[in-house]
């Protein structure tokens, strides 16, 4: 008998021991399967320059080549800094840079004028590897208000500054200061008159929808881009100037951390463009990560399930671009259009306007 129970336990010590190494084989191979890239071989980046009403019968030949070259010009700069090993962060400010320093984007020298007839500009970013973040909101002399929101979230204790105030710290950390008048555009004085315009046929008809038929038939300029460096570290960032006509010192999502913007490596770096009410409502940024994180949801399903139904159920319009920890790209809008780029390792470049 006691031969029958040594023999029993020895037996149950040989299963318990040999269950691990099995089971540990089985997950390593099936993780092999699902991703085999090293972060050298998945990094990338990709942009948005605004989604909206963007048909095709309305662009010239060159004005669709203008904003095709200003997106490749953005997103090499990034590309070439993440293919030498530059960090997403430091693609991401330069990247935008490039968007804020050109006039056919609603952020930096193409902002869009508020109801004052003033320019008041937002902006953040967010690192995926610690999950700190920085950001401005209604900025008036700064000319690139990311590398403002960067300080932000680098050298100072908080997150989001807003007004005089960022001014003041954007002036103690060396920023470049502009007058006012940089940021003037007549492209952009027209599109205010004509929506100023649009409001008094709403008002004559009594129709008690403040932004509602203005907003849908218009574009939306805000500049973003989410990265993924060979470090294996994602960031995202959002810079803009807002809503055309704009009163109260309006704020929207692309200074709001979980709206606008939000980056986690444990999932993936979003940046968002669009009817920015909605999308404070919606945290659409955070959102899309919580569906991977929490239910297991890919990227694209994420996307397709925050952009295509929640925020439409809502009466939300605009887009989102996003990376993944893997490198997988997602550029979803449920507009017309949306301003678009993106560059794989492999460098491997695609853009797009319309609506396919």
């Amino acid at each position: 008998m006691k031969k029958i129970i040594v023999l029993l336990s020895l037996a149950m010590l040989w299963a318990c021991k040999e269950q691990p190494k099995e089971t540990a084989e089985t997950l390593v191979a099936n993780t092999s399967e699902v991703n085999t890239k090293t972060p050298e071989e998945s990094f990338g980046l990709v942009i948005h320059g605004g989604a909206g009403t963007i048909l095709k019968k309305n662009m010239t030949p060159e004005k669709e080549a203008a904003y095709k070259a200003k997106l490749e010009e953005a997103i090499k700069v990034g590309h070439t800094i993440l293919k030498n090993g530059g960090t997403s962060l430091e693609a991401i400010e330069k990247t935008i840079n490039v968007l804020e320093d050109s006039p056919l984007f609603n952020a930096g020298k193409g902002a869009v004028f508020t109801a004052d007839g003033t320019n008041e500009l937002d902006a953040s970013i967010m690192d995926g590897s610690t999950l700190n973040a920085g950001a401005v909101a209604g900025v008036k002399t700064v000319k690139n208000p990311i590398n403002l929101a960067r300080e932000v979230m680098q050298n100072s204790p908080h997150v989001l500054l807003s007004g005089t105030g960022a001014e003041v710290f954007a002036k103690e950390r060396d920023l470049e200061i502009v007058d006012p008048s940089y940021f003037f555009t007549e492209s952009r004085m027209k599109a205010l008159e004509r929506v100023k315009e649009k409001m008094k046929e709403k008002e004559a008809s009594k129709t008690t929808a403040f932004y509602d038929p203005v907003i849908k038939n218009s574009k939306y300029g805000t500049v973003g881009c989410a990265a993924l460096d060979k470090h294996g570290n994602l960031a995202a960032g959002t810079s803009t100037g807002g809503m055309t006509n704009k009163k109260w010192n309006r704020i929207g999502d692309s200074p709001i951390i979980g709206a606008g913007t939000y980056a986690n490596n444990a999932t993936c770096a979003v940046s968002s463009t669009g009817w920015g009410e909605y999308f404070i409502r919606a945290m659409v940024a955070h959102d899309i990560s919580a569906l991977m994180e929490y239910k297991g949801l890919s990227l694209e399903e994420a996307s397709k399930e925050v952009i295509q139904k929640k925020l439409t159920e809502l009466g939300g319009t605009g887009g989102i671009v996003a990376i993944d920890h893997k490198g997988n790209v997602s550029m979803e809008f449920n507009t017309e259009g949306m301003y678009r780029a993106t560059m794989n390792a492999k460098g491997e470049l695609t853009i797009g306007i319309y609506k396919k």
